[in-house]
């Protein structure tokens, strides 16, 4: 499938990568004054905003909802605002906001694009890496403006799986996971930034991502990239009601489709 098949595409993944730009260069801003921030919590002391995760996805909304009335938006912050073009863009400000106001490199800003319930734009900014990750369904995906193709060779035996917890999931459920990937001879890391851990597996550094419990925000866009990059995804329940709440999220190279799918029991 190609961009033409959905009319206005590339001109709204233009849109996305610039505003993924303007949005990274304010909140590395916020990063480097991060001291004055106050920070609040959410559903635990593990689970963190600032001003910058809001100011930030406040940028994006006026960006999109100007240049696109008709689209909706759905962000971690407000929230969904419904639309009637059938797209929807489906943003995370500051994915990673732990590191983020702990002084720690691993955060982005995600955008992802769904058209008709499928994610067909994914971009995801880096700004401490100076790394913009851009995808569209049928048009490749792009790492600083260079092609990304994934290797079959590598399974999570030969490279390294990402992971991800949070307080939605119970201890044993992690422990039961980590278990199953080591004890297939694989390994694993965890950065803190679900959204920038899918990026990387679009880029080949790691071989797939899996937590338990995401939300849309967090995935959408890393979905996108990982699949235009030659990966594949586990769907994503982005009808309804599904769009809001979370599920599990499972993203994998080639070479390690079946060994993440089967520790993932999907």
């Amino acid at each position: 499938m190609t961009s033409d098949v959905i009319p206005g595409l590339e001109a709204r993944l233009a849109l996305a990568e610039a505003v993924a730009r303007e949005a990274g260069a304010v909140a590395l801003d916020y990063f480097k004054r991060r001291e004055t921030l106050v920070v609040e919590t959410k559903r635990d002391q593990q689970d963190v905003v600032s001003i910058a995760d809001r100011e930030v996805e406040n940028l994006i909304r006026g960006r999109f909802l100007r240049a696109y009335p008709t689209d909706g938006v759905l962000g971690e912050e407000y929230g969904l605002t419904n639309g009637t073009s059938g797209f929807t863009w489906v943003i995370d400000p500051i994915d990673g906001t732990s590191p983020f106001v702990n002084g720690m490199p691993n955060w982005c800003v995600s955008i992802g694009l769904l058209h008709d319930d499928v994610p067909v734009i994914g971009v995801i900014a880096a700004p401490c890496h100076d790394e913009l990750y851009a995808a569209a369904l049928g048009m490749g995906a792009t790492l600083n403006g260079q092609r990304l193709e994934l290797d079959p060779g590598k399974t999570i035996r030969n490279a390294v799986t990402g992971i991800g917890a949070n307080n939605h999931v119970t201890p044993a459920v992690v422990a039961k996971m980590v278990e199953d990937l080591l004890e297939a001879g694989g390994n694993f890391i965890r950065n803190g930034s679900g959204a920038l851990m899918l990026a990387y597996v679009a880029a080949g550094r790691l071989v797939g991502y899996y937590e338990p419990y995401m939300h849309a925000w967090d995935c959408l866009a890393g979905y996108c990239l990982v699949k235009e990059a030659g990966g594949w995804f586990h769907p994503f329940p982005t009808r309804g009601e599904g769009l809001t709440r979370g599920a599990k999220v499972l993203a994998a190279a080639p070479g390690a489709i079946d060994d993440l799918r089967r520790i993932a029991s999907v």
